[in-house]
């Protein structure tokens, strides 16, 4: 029997959603999506993190604010997401954390 060339038709996934699996596979590059989020977003390849030391550093704090706000989404978000600190609690698969641990991420976050 000589090799496939053409993927067979999947019962389950459609073709486009085959085809993504396919490139994942022979990449190992997955997109990440979540929150049943339809479009792509970034992947940690993708983004690019400033560090404090690139920026100037405040002469005197008394003078000179120093903020820890940050706004996610500001350009494409219809609602951005606005942090007093950047660190937010995302959600997670049902089960995957034990109560206590949800309790201890919720307290910590506010």
């Amino acid at each position: 029997m000589p090799p496939r060339t053409m993927p067979i038709q999947s019962a389950t996934f459609s073709n486009p959603v085959n085809a993504e699996i396919r490139r994942a596979a022979a990449t190992g590059i997955y997109d990440i999506r979540g929150g049943g989020a339809k479009r792509r977003v970034p992947h940690f390849d993708d983004l690019l993190f400033l560090g404090a030391s690139m920026s100037r550093y405040p002469l005197e704090g008394y003078r000179e604010k120093c903020e820890t706000s940050v706004t996610l989404g500001s350009r494409f978000a219809k609602k951005p997401i606005h942090l007093d600190i950047p660190i937010t609690v995302a959600g997670m698969s049902f089960g995957a954390l034990s109560g206590p641990a949800k309790e201890a991420l919720g307290r910590g976050a506010t």
